[in-house]
C-alpha cells in the first residue's frame, strides 16, 4: 500500500492494547501524527515510547469513552494540541470473563457493553461532530469475528457487544458518508495479543489448539491487522463505506 498521512492526525483509543500499538506504528511510519488514548496514564506512556517516529507524532492522553463528557473532552484536545482530527480507529473493547448466559454476571454484561458498545457510539459521536464541520474524515470501529460472524460458548456479551458494533458500524456508515465521512470496521480473529490466550495457556498451547481451528493455521499478527485499519482510512478504499472487513484467517468463511 502507498497511501500517505504527512497531514492527518489519528485518533485511537484503547490505545495501550497490541492491535492499537501495531495501528499507531503503521500509521506514524506512513507520515501521521498519531494519539493514542485509554484509561491508564502509565500504559499509554509505555505504548506511546514504543512507536518509532520523529517528535511531536506521537502523543497521547487519558480519557473513559464510556463517559460522554470524557470522550468528548478527548477529541476537542486532540484538536486543540494538533490542530484537526482526520481519521479515528475506535478499538477500545475487553473480553470480559467467559460464563453461560444463565451464569453471567449481570456486572460483567453491563461493563462489555459499556466499554465495547457505547464507548464505541460516545467515541464516534463526538468524532463525527468534529469531522462533519471541518470537511469529513474516516473512523474505524473494532467489532470482532466473534458477533456477526460467529459466536463461542460462553462469550454472549462479547459476542453481543461486537455484532451490535458491526451494526451500528454500518447504521453510522449511511447516516454520513454525505458529510464526507467514511466509516467501517475491522474483525480480526484470534491475533498475537493477550485476548488470544486461555487461562493458563502457554504460547505453545495456544498455537496448537488455534493451528486445529483456523484455516490459516495461526493467529495473526497486529500488524497484518493494522494494515487492513490503514487501507480502510486511505484514499485506495474510497468506495468502501459501511463495511465489516474480517480478518480471520478463514475461521468463519
Amino acid at each position: 500500500m502507498s497511501a500517505r498521512f504527512d497531514d492527518k492526525v489519528v485518533l485511537i483509543t484503547g490505545g495501550a492494547g497490541a492491535i492499537a500499538g501495531a495501528t499507531a506504528q503503521a500509521f506514524a511510519d506512513a507520515g501521521a501524527t498519531v494519539v493514542l488514548a485509554g484509561r491508564t496514564a502509565e500504559q499509554l506512556a509505555e505504548a506511546a515510547a514504543k512507536i518509532h517516529a520523529p517528535a511531536g507524532r506521537i502523543d497521547w492522553l487519558t480519557a473513559d469513552v464510556t463517559d460522554s463528557a470524557q470522550a468528548a473532552n478527548m477529541v476537542a484536545e486532540v484538536v486543540r494540541r494538533h490542530g484537526g482530527l482526520h481519521i479515528a480507529f475506535n478499538s477500545a473493547g475487553v473480553f470480559g470473563k467467559a460464563a453461560p448466559v444463565a451464569d453471567l454476571d449481570e456486572n460483567v454484561w453491563q461493563s462489555v457493553l459499556d466499554v465495547n458498545l457505547t464507548g464505541v457510539f460516545l467515541s464516534m459521536k463526538h468524532e463525527i461532530a468534529h469531522m462533519r464541520a471541518n470537511g469529513g474524515g474516516a473512523i474505524i470501529n473494532m467489532a470482532s469475528n466473534i458477533g456477526a460472524h460467529g459466536r463461542r460458548p460462553g462469550l454472549s456479551a462479547y459476542a453481543a457487544s461486537k455484532a451490535a458494533v458491526s451494526v451500528l458500524t454500518q447504521t453510522a456508515a449511511r447516516d454520513h458518508i454525505a458529510d464526507g465521512i467514511r466509516i467501517n470496521a475491522v474483525s480480526p480473529g484470534a491475533s498475537d495479543t493477550p485476548m488470544s490466550f486461555r487461562p493458563g495457556e502457554t504460547r505453545a498451547d495456544r498455537d496448537a489448539r488455534v493451528a486445529t481451528t483456523v484455516p490459516a493455521g495461526r493467529v495473526s499478527s497486529p500488524s497484518e491487522v493494522a494494515a487492513t485499519v490503514v487501507w480502510l482510512a486511505s484514499p485506495e478504499s474510497s468506495f468502501v463505506v459501511g463495511h465489516d472487513l474480517v480478518v480471520d484467517g478463514g475461521a468463519t468463511a
